[in-house]
């Protein structure tokens, strides 16, 4: 099992860590503030440990980027680029834009040819960016109750990266669909969008996507 570090303090991040640890994983919590998460982890997830960025980004083998798309770069900044370098980095993230849906649908302040995790990339060139995790809600992230297993889409640039994912995906009741290098967050960020479209317009948030293939 491996050490994970998770940059963040939101519902992702608390609901992924709960999943490593029940998985059998090490887990860091990072926060620019550790008062804020006593509670929850006392009562929620007392194997935890709560850190610094930095700190967490030092301990964890696998960091997880799991803030909001517009203070990921802050966050990694913090998180340090020597803490990074070399290491898996679970880009959970999406570039949703301050701005109200317009009928469901989200802005990104990024554009079609060019993806929040390619810019972290380009920034920390010596770091795996791995994108998974970023199109569906937390609570499902975690062994869906699904009647099959849904579609984790993943991409980067590292393959054994690729592979350390893979096999934290499978843990997680997944399967994983590669779809190549860090130009396909392009598209892999907009599932964000349209997984959330039936949430604001519906209130319907309980779904994942899923990839069918023909059978050879």
């Amino acid at each position: 099992m491996s050490r994970i570090g998770i940059l963040g303090s939101g519902v992702v991040a608390k609901d992924l860590a709960k999943g490593f640890l029940k998985h059998g994983h090490e887990v860091m919590i990072g926060t620019r503030e550790q008062s804020k998460l006593e509670e929850w982890k006392n009562k929620e997830a007392a194997k935890a440990k709560l850190g610094s960025f930095s700190e967490t980004a030092g301990f964890g083998e696998i960091v997880v980027i799991a803030v909001k798309g517009t203070a990921v770069k802050s966050a990694l900044e913090l998180a340090g680029s020597e803490n990074l370098k070399g290491k898996t980095i679970i880009d959970a993230a999406n570039p949703i834009a301050d701005a109200s849906p317009e009928n469901g649908v989200l802005t990104f302040f990024t554009n079609m040819n060019e993806s929040l995790m390619e810019q972290l990339q380009n920034t920390y060139p010596e770091a795996h960016f791995v994108k998974a995790f970023n199109s569906v809600g937390s609570a499902l992230m975690v062994n869906p109750p699904f009647n099959s297993k849904p579609t984790m889409f993943i991409c980067g640039n590292n393959e054994r990266a690729k592979k350390e994912v893979t096999q934290i995906i499978e843990q997680f009741g997944w399967e994983t669909a590669d779809m190549g290098g860090a130009e396909a967050a392009r598209a892999i960020e907009p599932l964000c969008m349209l997984w959330c479209i039936p949430g604001f317009r519906e209130n319907s948030w309980a779904h994942a996507f899923k990839l069918l293939k023909f059978k050879t």
